[in-house]
């Protein structure tokens, strides 16, 4: 297998955009490694408080300690990780607690702000002070410059950022209240369902909405905004119209698609469907906007996050009475996305040369090329080919939906073939240090080669099927 050469990214507006992507990842980044904390805050919620399953006024004093307390301070902790190991983690626990102290309202805001800054900070005062601690004074001057540091950013974010952040999450409440009112929110789905498919669903849902929706959710008992995105309508009725009007290997492997979108809920399997036929993306808008007009219309709402965003997870997170709402929204959003599709896949160009799966998300360069002016494409390998492979990391952005299925597909391979050797998936910003090969879908790869340059990198197309996966175990066989 010849070895590529490692592209680096352009600069200029791709540069740009880039940022804005990182920008949105690192804000979902602290949130999705919480999910398990938002889903169990949000499983209480919904059978002990006075209008839930099993009302019960001793368990239900849980709720509100978790969200103003817990669930800043993971998100806080975790912002802090990201920046600055272990010792960013803890200033940021600290710092958040400030932003905490200082408002009446849930800080997932503030939390987003302060922890990676305050870890930030601290990490500049360690290059500072770096080899120039005299022996024996190590712990002394850890311990406490993160003690004092610390406790000064807490009274900081206390007295100051506390009651602007406060400021800040009550403006943006009040506009999603007017958007509320004014029914004008099935619309944002306009901007919502292309956002997904560029594959910033997971920044819109966990960055931007779910912090937004769980505050909503302690006010009311419940939230519709989990359900902008999340909502698994439009991408059902899409495959949908793959199985039935669909032709070729794209037909055959719908349904099996169908089952990891809808049952599973991870949403990225149908994107490539899309990219195949940019067209269809009025399919997915136009089943969003349905849906979220029913939500709207029916008083649906979650109580918690439903992620992954399966169906078995919306079952989960509905509150008591709200089932028939619910249903109701995403039977909706799946038949207008079917409909549309279908009409697009009938009367547009169906023959040989449409292209494949392994192609679609190679079209997805060429999209965000026309429409967002991006960089280069990402190279299709980098770094030195490894002789002795001992752990295969399949990364994705998130290190939970695309990465565990590709790893499970490639286990099983490996598996089959004889080959031992450890396959594992993790989030890009978190690939192993003992990682010797890091398989990456291509817009991912120039990420996972900046967090991991020694490591043999491979980029793929598709993660379900790849020529990539057979072409390694070959070689590894050898």
């Amino acid at each position: 297998m010849a070895i590529a050469q490692t592209k680096q990214p352009s600069a200029g507006t791709g540069g740009a955009r880039v940022k804005v992507q990182q920008f949105g990842r690192a804000l979902s980044g602290m949130v999705m490694p919480n999910i398990g904390a938002f889903i169990a805050w949000g499983l209480i919620t919904a059978l002990f408080i006075p209008t839930g399953w099993i009302p019960n006024e001793y368990l239900a004093a849980l709720v509100d300690p978790m969200i103003k307390y817990l669930l800043p301070l993971l998100i806080g902790y975790t912002g802090g990780h990201m920046v600055h190991g272990r010792r960013g983690a803890v200033t940021a626990a600290i710092v958040t607690m400030g932003v905490i102290v200082g408002s009446d309202i849930p800080m997932f805001l503030g939390a987003m702000i302060v922890g990676p800054l305050s870890a930030w900070l601290i990490k500049q005062f360690d290059k500072t002070i770096d080899g120039k601690i005299k022996s024996g004074f190590e712990m002394l001057v850890n311990n406490f410059s993160i003690g004092i540091f610390g406790g000064l950013m807490a009274l900081g974010a206390y007295s100051g950022i506390g009651p602007v952040v406060t400021a800040i999450s009550k403006g943006l409440s009040s506009g999603v209240d007017f958007l509320v009112s004014a029914k004008l929110l099935p619309l944002v789905n306009i901007l919502i369902e292309p956002g997904k498919v560029l594959f910033l669903n997971n920044a819109i849902n966990h960055g931007v909405i779910t912090p937004i929706a769980s505050e909503e959710a302690l006010r009311v008992g419940k939230s519709m905004l989990y359900m902008l995105e999340s909502n698994p309508g439009p991408g059902l009725g899409i495959l949908l119209a793959y199985w039935i009007f669909g032709r070729g290997m794209v037909k055959q492997s719908a349904p099996g698609a169908v089952v990891i979108h809808f049952l599973g809920g991870i949403h990225e399997i149908y994107f490539p469907y899309i990219l195949m036929r940019p067209i269809l993306i009025l399919a997915a808008m136009a089943g969003g906007i349905a849906g979220t007009f029913t939500f709207q219309l029916t008083g649906a709402g979650l109580v918690g996050s439903p992620s992954p965003g399966s169906i078995f997870a919306y079952f989960l997170m509905t509150p008591k009475g709200g089932y028939v709402p619910m249903l109701s929204g995403v039977i909706v959003a799946t038949i207008v996305s079917f409909l549309v599709a279908s009409l697009l896949l009938k009367t547009g160009k169906q023959n040989d040369e449409d292209m494949n799966l392994d192609e679609a998300s190679a079209k997805m360069k060429e999209m965000k090329s026309a429409g967002l002016k991006t960089e280069a494409a990402a190279p299709a390998a980098g770094g030195v080919q490894k002789q002795t492979v001992n752990k295969i990391v399949f990364a994705c952005d998130a290190g939970m939906g695309s990465s565990a299925m590709g790893a499970s597909v490639l286990r099983k391979k490996m598996q089959d073939a004889g080959v031992k050797v450890t396959v594992v998936n993790s989030a890009v910003s978190e690939i192993p240090s003992d990682a010797d090969i890091v398989i990456t879908q291509k817009t991912l790869t120039d990420r996972a080669i900046a967090n991991k340059p020694d490591a043999e990198h491979i980029s793929i197309d598709n993660f379900l099927k790849s020529p990539k996966y057979d072409e390694l175990v070959e070689r590894l066989k050898g």
